[in-house]
């Protein structure tokens, strides 16, 4: 079957990348695989981080999809009935993509008429706007089903429409992050001791916590002798209010701040070095973080 995926794909960065290139990896076994990526994903005036893509490549995926030029998108539905796949799964997370993907649905769906699935990992933003329910309903009466990964996902695709069509499937495990490393290993390369280690990994925004996991390290602190918090992740917001949150709260000896992004080679060290991965988001749909938790046989504390 020849299958058009749509959606970033290395090297750009993040947890939507990384899944629609396991995603070809594990359907290239069996199909013909188109992998259709961006040329522009987000404009800087957009993108709240230092950079967005890493050296980490997937050069099979070709980039045509520039969220803001329309032209593009007459480009990128051309290419696509140019294949004529019988197959288009798109990666949706965000409305800002609506207008893009809708244009591309309907003149596929116009021309070449394949069934169209929607992998959703998120339909309601994390930062929501009165728009986003009106563009994300209008991509969506373009496409045959869905996929929801959580039982949040399932519910605002339900508020969207009770009548579409759509299954429901755990998140899978990556296996991208390599194989695991013995502890002792991971914490040499870190330069870690015996400590018993908690890590918080991921992108830094108000909704996944962070500040709750530092005030909760105050309790921890009478309650366990030695341990150590790793924060690992890029900051979207501002750095220097997290670390002056740990100095306030007395706890800034048992928390160390890592505000980098971690190259896919080097995300084993983290995950291995630790005992224990805590993610106390505020909100969320599902976590991406969770299945690479699994996938190094470590326990994972989340909110409620």
């Amino acid at each position: 079957m020849k299958i058009a995926l749509i959606g970033p794909f290395p090297p750009y960065r993040g947890g939507i990348s990384m899944f629609n290139f396991s995603l070809a990896k594990e359907l290239q076994k069996h199909h013909e695989i188109y992998k259709i990526s961006f040329s522009l994903q987000y404009p800087k005036i957009f993108f709240p981080g230092k950079s967005q893509k890493s050296s980490f490549k997937d050069n099979d995926s070709i980039e045509i999809i520039n969220s803001i030029n329309p032209f593009s998108w007459s480009k990128v539905a051309s290419y696509i009935n140019m294949i004529s796949p019988e197959l288009v799964i798109f990666q949706y997370w965000m409305p800002f993509f609506a207008p893009a993907f809708t244009s591309i649905a309907k003149k596929i769906k116009k021309r070449t008429n394949p069934k169209i699935i929607v992998n959703c990992n998120n339909i309601v933003p994390h930062e929501p706007r009165k728009i986003d329910s009106i563009l994300t309903r209008n991509f969506f009466k373009q496409c045959d089903s869905f996929i929801v990964m959580s039982d949040t996902v399932e519910k605002d695709l339900l508020n969207i429409n009770s009548q579409l069509i759509y299954k429901k499937t755990p998140h899978p495990i990556y296996d991208v992050f390599g194989k695991s490393l013995s502890k002792d290993k991971a914490r040499q390369v870190l330069k870690i001791g015996d400590e018993k280690v908690i890590l918080n990994f991921g992108l830094v925004r108000n909704y996944k916590g962070l500040d709750i996991l530092i005030k909760s390290a105050k309790i921890l602190k009478k309650q366990l002798d030695e341990f150590k918090i790793m924060v690992v992740g890029e900051c979207y917001e501002n750095e220097s209010k997290y670390i002056q949150m740990a100095k306030d709260n007395n706890v800034e000896d048992v928390i160390d701040f890592n505000f980098e992004f971690i190259p896919n080679e080097n995300v084993k060290h983290f995950f291995c070095a630790s005992d224990l991965v805590v993610l106390p988001y505020k909100r969320a749909t599902q976590s991406g973080i969770i299945p690479i938790a699994y996938h190094f046989n470590k326990p994972v504390v989340v909110s409620n």
